[in-house]
């Protein structure tokens, strides 16, 4: 009778186990990799100072992406004091190798730098390198200034 209800046991208990072994593989093929989950294109609105033409925008990008950038331009919206968009203009950042910093500067013709109340990246109209789409999956931006900054 003992042996009999050991065996129904450790049966029973070979059941448990064997039904949640697939929630446990469902769970592990969930989640993101780690690594993919890091591959970031960081762009920063660094400073806004006035100059003889209008406004100097200095921004700071860094590509942590899986793959060099040959070629990135964004197309970004200012808007001014009074929140309404003054203009729509694409900035060509060049090439962004893996890994590093690079400071790209922008003299905004007309522009005043006191006006300017927020700027939004709109779209990533070359981004020649990584798959169609992943540079503006993969934005993140950040300001140094008080004017917001938005990917």
């Amino acid at each position: 009778m003992l042996t009999k209800t050991i065996l129904a046991l450790a049966i029973s208990g070979m059941f448990a186990a064997a039904s949640c072994a697939p929630a446990f593989a469902q769970d592990a093929s969930a989640a993101p990799a780690p690594a993919a989950a890091n591959h970031k294109l960081n762009v920063e609105l660094n400073a806004l100072a006035p100059s003889q033409k209008g406004c100097m925008m200095t921004f700071v990008a860094e590509n942590d992406m899986a793959t060099p950038i040959n070629k990135i331009s964004f197309e970004l919206a200012f808007f001014n004091d009074k929140n309404a968009v003054d203009r729509v203009t694409v900035l060509d950042f060049r090439e962004l190798p893996l890994g590093k910093k690079r400071v790209r500067q922008f003299d905004m013709p007309g522009v005043k730098c006191e006006t300017v109340s927020r700027i939004i990246i709109n779209d990533t109209p070359v981004c020649d390198g990584p798959a169609a789409g992943e540079c503006k999956a993969a934005l993140t931006t950040r300001s140094q200034t008080s004017v917001p900054f938005e990917g």
